[in-house]
């Protein structure tokens, strides 16, 4: 079992006596000490630009041997836009003439060159981290407009072809996907490919709302991830990305948990746990808090962490 969180970076938490040091002054000693402190941590920066060689190797280096890397697909791998001045300059200047001026694309509307480039680049970037057994696994995490149906399923798939012996696993945010309808279907679906289902701890009640359940969809890896449960931000528009998280979970909240992971860590080999409240040290102290109460009242899970 491995407890982190999804930043190490984010400037609240990166803020003088918040949870750093102060002799971690530049991004090789934070990660230092924050892979000192946790096994595992979750990259997000990799959903808005794409991963290059270099930075997996520098991750690589300042970390121990057993630190894990989950990596967060880029947003044109799941069906969400990107930014075009955040592609990598080859990639912009093959675009369409009539991409080029847009602020943002989607990956269907790349040509199929384009599109290919798109994943072969992210793989080079992710792959000194797989070379090494650092990469846990790649988050695809889909859309609430990602509905589902044949269409959905079928890209999937062949997400699992394209990254072939690099892990995977799927998190969704329509609610529709574990409807009465759907849900069995769902399951049975990422059970058929052994692909790790991203159990959720999130607000409910919204369109973009998946139920707090534990399903283990694959015998090698189970994933929790900390949202918050921060509902008045959880949809709204027009507000920075730190304030839809800015949650910091009641020890009772967590609580709710430790069933729920003694179940899920019973049907896997490994399970990650990752605090995405990442607004200043919530998703730290939280995912110390959970650690905590595990060893206390899951001792021998705990004991395997």
């Amino acid at each position: 079992m491995r407890i982190g969180t999804a930043s190490w970076t984010d400037p609240t938490m990166v803020a003088p006596g918040v949870f750093y040091p102060p002799d971690a002054k530049n991004a090789e000693d934070r990660l230092n000490y924050y892979a000192d402190q946790f096994p595992v941590v979750e990259v997000d920066s990799t959903y808005y630009a794409l991963p290059v060689r270099r930075m997996g190797e520098l991750w690589l280096e300042r970390t121990p041997p057993d630190f894990t890397f989950d990596i967060k697909a880029h947003a044109l791998m799941t069906g969400q836009p990107s930014e075009v001045k955040r592609l990598p300059k080859e990639i912009r200047e093959e675009l369409p003439i009539e991409l080029q001026d847009k602020a943002r694309i989607y990956g269907r509307d790349l040509p199929k060159e384009l599109y290919d480039a798109i994943w072969a680049q992210f793989l080079d970037g992710v792959a000194p981290l797989h070379s090494a057994g650092k990469l846990g696994a790649i988050f695809l995490q889909f859309p609430k407009w990602v509905f589902p149906s044949n269409e959905a399923r079928d890209a999937i798939v062949e997400a699992k072809e394209r990254l072939a012996d690099v892990p995977m696993a799927v998190e969704f945010r329509a609610a529709s996907w574990f409807n009465d309808k759907n849900a069995g279907r769902t399951l049975d679906f990422l059970d058929k490919y052994q692909i790790p289902f991203v159990m959720v701890d999130a607000p409910q009640g919204m369109r973009s709302s998946v139920p707090p359940i534990v399903a283990v969809t694959s015998p090698q890896l189970a994933v929790i991830r900390f949202h918050g449960r921060r509902a008045e931000t959880w949809e709204a528009k027009g507000i920075p990305v730190v304030e839809r998280f800015r949650y910091l979970y009641s020890q009772p909240e967590l609580e709710e948990w430790v069933p729920r992971v003694e179940e899920a860590a019973g049907k896997t080999k490994e399970i990650h746990l990752l605090m995405n409240n990442c607004y200043a040290n919530y998703g730290t102290t939280n995912a110390r808090e959970i650690a905590a109460l595990l060893a206390k009242e899951a001792p021998k899970l705990a004991a395997q962490a």
